[in-house]
């Protein structure tokens, strides 16, 4: 089990973002880490066109996955190898970026976003199979600061992230189409602080990239999800954002349209099974109460 990290698939194709277009490029020239990806993109898509259909039985089944599932779906999909149920590849980025690649006919099997926004999207064009779609995982949005930072604040309408942001920036992933991002701005309307620190954002590529900033010290603060300060050891949680200054957060999960084959349900099965939810309960993820059934939807596949 290898995760790719792809950038573009078909490029010449144009398709309407839900979201303003341009922001993507511009968020991915902002950051080291997402200049990276980009430049090893290429080669990563190559060889996933190359592998053909990645669902069948001599090949790994694909998971396209936002980057904020990095750690989890990585060891759910160990564990899922581990038990010899078959190989697993994960491919993580936005999920804007994944969205769009999905709909240019990437060779994805099943798809994890990090909100309802780009499954809807994808819905609509019929890239996925509208059956197999369910609500996996949520989150909490929080305020994070370098671990040797004074910062100290408590979330509340009209609260001084302005001043205690001094000449240095905020770090959140990009509001045009970065989940992370669209939480983040929802919120700081919503508690009456946009107006005074937009002019000091780094808007990002995606919500990793936010969280790397301030791990280096390069931000005085970012917004990132409660699973995602987890995994940075440079950095603490200022404090949680409250739960209605945004639209709920939501990890939608679906299989990619034409690829409800026996390999890619059965890992659909074992995402929403006992297994999988502990482990995106153990790495910080928000999972519903009762879950949703283990079994695969009954009924053809669409289409048949």
């Amino acid at each position: 089990m290898r995760p790719v990290f792809p950038k573009k698939v078909f490029p010449k194709k144009r398709l309407k973002r839900p979201a303003r277009p341009g922001a993507l490029a511009a968020a991915t020239q902002a950051c080291p880490a997402a200049r990276l990806v980009t430049r090893l993109a290429g080669l990563a898509t190559a060889l996933l066109v190359l592998g053909g259909n990645p669902a069948r039985a001599d090949q790994p089944v694909t998971i396209f996955a936002a980057a904020s599932t990095m750690e989890a779906v990585t060891a759910v999909a160990r564990a899922y190898e581990a038990s010899g149920r078959g190989a697993v590849r994960p491919v993580f980025a936005a999920s804007s970026t994944l969205a769009l690649q999905i709909a240019r006919g990437a060779p994805a099997d099943l798809f994890l976003s990090a909100n309802t926004a780009w499954m809807d999207d994808l819905e609509r064009r019929g890239a996925i199979e509208p059956r197999t779609r369910i609500d996996l995982l949520g989150n909490v949005l929080v305020l994070i600061a370098p671990r040797d930072s004074p910062l100290d604040l408590e979330i509340a309408p009209g609260f001084a992230l302005a001043a205690a942001l001094s000449e240095r920036r905020l770090a959140m992933g990009d509001p045009a189409h970065v989940p992370a991002g669209i939480y983040a701005k929802a919120a700081l309307e919503r508690l009456g602080v946009w107006s005074r620190v937009a002019g000091r954002v780094a808007f990002l590529g995606n919500v990793r990239a936010a969280l790397t900033l301030v791990d280096r010290g390069e931000a005085a603060a970012g917004i990132v999800y409660a699973s995602d300060a987890r995994v940075a050891p440079r950095v603490r949680v200022v404090g949680a954002f409250p739960a209605d200054s945004h639209p709920p957060i939501v990890f939608p999960l679906a299989v990619v349209a034409g690829r409800r084959d026996p390999a890619v349900m059965a890992l659909y099965a074992y995402l929403r099974g006992p297994e999988a939810r502990a482990l995106f309960r153990a790495r910080g993820f928000v999972v519903p109460p009762s879950g949703p059934p283990a079994g695969p939807p009954a009924g053809p596949p669409a289409g048949s």
